[in-house]
């Protein structure tokens, strides 16, 4: 029998060129699984739609962040804005602006990353909750943990943190931000790990968000590492549920190890192409 001829050695360099998988990209998606309108928030933003922008019930954003970006998101409840991106939000806002240049008022619950060669990230609920939010790493390498929440504080803050609009509860302040005591705070002789421990309010908070920061030496069960990952950021989800992002050109979903290409029409025309010549020489 007659042996393949395969296509020249250019082409086939051409081909691998073109159809092999370049450098992963740091991949954030934002995902909205509310029943109403956020306004998520970023900073620094200049990477993720400016550091601000609106997002309906199961709409979601796909941002590349920018290599050692280090910065938080957020998530502005009950917004108006005018057509020229000012105005107001009942929770989170950054002052007038729709897209932020400055953090969040409190309360707002957090997602907080730092990337490097080994990324860190947490939810943080020390300034206090207004929506609860899961971080999902998808395709990274290490602990890459979800962070977040399996509930909703607002249902079961207790009456003297909460903030409520209408008379509905709309966010959940920090113990420290009510009180404004040294033991909530965690400063003065409470300002160290040893001493500043779990109170009842940061209980509460944890028990809605078990791999959120509830106060602020919380380190062992709220801060996680991943490497070389995309992140999923999810509004009004939980850690158990599945979220997907494209990357690479292939759907990645978190709590799966596989992966499914979707092919560019420019790699499936050399396919075709490397493939008639190798049948012209056999």
């Amino acid at each position: 029998m007659e042996k393949l001829k395969l296509a020249p050695l250019p082409l086939l360099c051409i081909f691998l060129l073109f159809s092999g998988s370049a450098e992963s990209a740091r991949v954030f998606t934002i995902i909205n699984q509310c029943k109403t309108v956020i306004w998520p928030a970023v900073t620094p933003g200049e990477s993720f739609g400016g550091g601000g922008f609106p997002l309906r019930p199961g709409q979601s954003m796909v941002f590349t962040a920018p290599v050692g970006w280090s910065g938080r998101i957020w998530g502005r409840t009950d917004c108006s804005f005018d057509a020229s991106g000012n105005g107001s939000c009942s929770t989170g806002s950054c002052g007038t602006s729709l897209r932020c240049g400055a953090s969040g008022a409190p309360p707002a619950s957090l997602a907080e990353f730092t990337l490097a060669a080994v990324d860190y990230y947490d939810v943080s609920l020390v300034d206090g909750f207004n929506l609860p939010m899961v971080i999902k790493p998808v395709n990274g390498q290490g602990n890459c943990s979800a962070a977040g929440c399996d509930g909703d504080l607002r249902q079961t803050c207790p009456s003297e943190l909460a903030v409520k609009t209408n008379g509905r509860t709309v966010a959940c302040r920090s113990a420290c931000d009510v009180f404004d005591t040294d033991q909530y705070c965690c400063r003065g002789q409470f300002g160290n790990p040893a001493t500043c421990q779990p109170t009842f309010y940061s209980k509460k908070f944890k028990a809605a968000c078990p791999t959120a920061y509830s106060y602020a030496y919380d380190d062992p069960t709220s801060i996680f590492t991943c490497s070389n990952a995309d992140y999923i950021i999810t509004f009004c989800s939980t850690r158990k549920q599945s979220a997907c992002s494209y990357h690479n050109n292939r759907l990645v979903c978190s709590g799966s190890s596989r992966s499914w290409p979707t092919i560019g029409m420019f790699t499936l025309t050399l396919a075709l192409l490397l493939s008639f010549l190798v049948a012209l020489q056999c």
